[in-house]
């Protein structure tokens, strides 16, 4: 399994991100005539150059961004970028979606762009208090904020990652200045971002911008906060602008996971005492906090009581977390964790053109091989309402229009 590890301990960028995979291997031109699918007509080219932080050589990428009410310039990303250039251009999250959605990208990194954006559009509706449709990116809707998160998109399909795993991100003092006004850092949509997911941090001297939204948005939507076995294959260093007492630089490593099939666990308890209400709102809790699988089983227990065996399968850095939830959120004394390994199918989402639009589906791969296309069966039963259509048309239809793709 292909992962990659961040090693936060300056902090991260969109830009920084991206610079360290353009370190470790991302060719530029391929990288270029991706961001070129976007069909942004602000984005007018890009370079990398190397600089060097303290005694540290590393990639710093720059966009050359032509602004239709300012002067065109080459856009030096670095942690206070998504703050601290302020742009003619903005957009709101509908028009960011729509963009990704009607580019020519692959449909893996139009998926993972829209993660990135609506997990920040999430945030942002949280902190202001406005519906998510109604949330209007300034800084981080500017053309290279853009350019930075469907970059890393690209960058993370190009390696084939799988997984991605980081160090505690540290949060830098101070305040910056956005088009709201000046804020706090870490910036309130960093800290909601991070906050999601359950991130560690760590303190930092440092009287600047660490984390921008964009780099936690990348951590937020992906990242499991801990450190894996692997064997490594590739490694990059991004530079940030500003020079620090240490080495303003992220780095990533790539590689291989070591012993993938040992890295899951299974977390039983069995309860006879509950409401039964109670299990759907630990169930949806459980899988929110990262459980894999989450099942319920009928059982007799002691004195012939009925009651419910709980089921959670995780992966093992995850199992502090769910334990916690079961032990907080139900009536059980204990749980039992065993360590489980899986033999899996590759899986990935594709879209398919049918008279109701797109739809996504569920493709499976066995060694290297389409051997199984399934509709996502919400998808088909939001189309089979909007039409009134029976469900079961809906699904088979667009199932066997999939069936082209079986090998």
């Amino acid at each position: 399994m292909k992962i990659l590890y961040c090693d936060c301990f300056s902090g991260i960028s969109g830009d920084m991100f991206l610079a360290a995979m353009l370190d470790a291997g991302l060719p530029l031109e391929y990288l270029r005539g991706e961001l070129e699918k976007l069909a942004l007509p602000e984005f007018k080219g890009m370079r990398t150059q190397k600089v060097l932080k303290g005694a540290i050589s590393a990639t710093q990428i720059l966009f050359d961004i032509d602004e239709p009410h300012e002067h065109a310039h080459e856009h030096e990303d670095d942690h206070d970028h998504d703050h601290s250039h302020h742009h003619s251009h903005s957009r709101n999250l509908q028009q960011i979606l729509e963009l990704i959605a009607s580019s020519s990208l692959t449909e893996p990194v139009k998926q993972m762009s829209a993660q990135f954006f609506t997990k920040l559009g999430e945030a942002e509706a949280k902190i202001h208090g406005v519906p998510l449709a109604d949330v209007h990116f300034h800084e981080v809707g500017a053309v290279d904020s853009i350019l930075d998160m469907v970059g890393a998109a690209v960058a993370l399909d190009y390696f084939g990652v799988e997984r991605v795993y980081s160090t505690p991100v540290p949060l830098g003092t101070g305040s910056v200045e956005t088009q709201h006004g000046l804020m706090p850092l870490p910036a309130p949509a960093t800290l909601a971002l991070l906050n999601a997911a359950h991130a560690k941090v760590t303190p930092s001297p440092a009287q600047k911008e660490l984390v921008t939204p964009t780099g936690a948005a990348i951590l937020a939507t992906l990242a499991t906060f801990a450190q894996p076995d692997m064997t490594l294959t590739h490694t990059g260093l991004g530079a940030g602008k500003h020079d620090l007492p240490w080495p303003n630089v992220l780095r990533l490593m790539l590689g291989e996971q070591a012993n993938p099939q040992t890295d899951y666990v299974e977390i039983n308890t069995n309860i006879d005492d509950m409401n039964p209400q109670f299990y759907a709102p630990v169930m949806q809790h459980l899988f929110d906090a990262g459980a894999l699988d989450v099942t319920l089983t009928p059982i007799q227990m002691k004195k012939n009581r009925p009651g419910v065996q709980v089921c959670v399968i995780a992966r093992q850095e995850t199992e502090e977390a769910l334990s916690q939830i079961l032990l907080r959120e139900t009536s059980t004394l204990g749980v039992r964790v065993s360590q489980i390994w899986r033999h899996e199918a590759v899986r990935e989402m594709r879209g398919l053109e049918t008279r109701w639009g797109t739809l996504p589906i569920k493709v499976k791969r066995l060694d290297g091989r389409i051997i199984q296309a399934t509709p996502e069966f919400d998808d088909c039963l939001r189309v089979a309402q909007a039409h009134q259509l029976p469900v079961a048309d809906v699904f088979r239809e667009v199932q066997a229009a999939a069936a082209q793709w079986i090998e």
